[in-house]
């Protein structure tokens, strides 16, 4: 069973969802400001997304629906296929890291 969110139906429905890439990074976290509240009038109303940039920052940036830019097919397939090679570099070195401290066996 996929996990769900329900939208109460007086709010506008968000343009992305968690784990979506955008061209400033990886939704992380989305927060909704509904119309007339202090913080519509301090910030604007919508929904406001906390996102994780894609250069290795750990800082968290806030966007609102109007300030992120989606990304191409290609381009998400670049970043995907960026991150899996970046991964199975991370695989190799654990794995020589094993061997390392085994001797060679793989035993255990």
């Amino acid at each position: 069973m996929q996990p769900t969110i329900n939208i109460p139906q007086n709010w506008d429905y968000p343009r992305f969802t968690f784990g979506d890439r955008t061209q400033q990074g990886i939704i992380l976290g989305m927060e909704y400001y509904l119309p007339n509240t202090p913080l519509a009038h301090e910030y604007g109303h919508g929904w406001r997304y906390a996102v994780m940039p894609d250069d290795g920052c750990d800082e968290i940036r806030y966007y609102f629906d109007d300030q992120l830019q989606t990304l191409s097919i290609a381009e998400v397939q670049q970043k995907l296929q960026a991150e899996i090679d970046e991964h199975q570099q991370q695989i190799k070195a654990l794995q020589q890291q094993l061997v390392a401290i085994t001797g060679g066996s793989t035993d255990g």
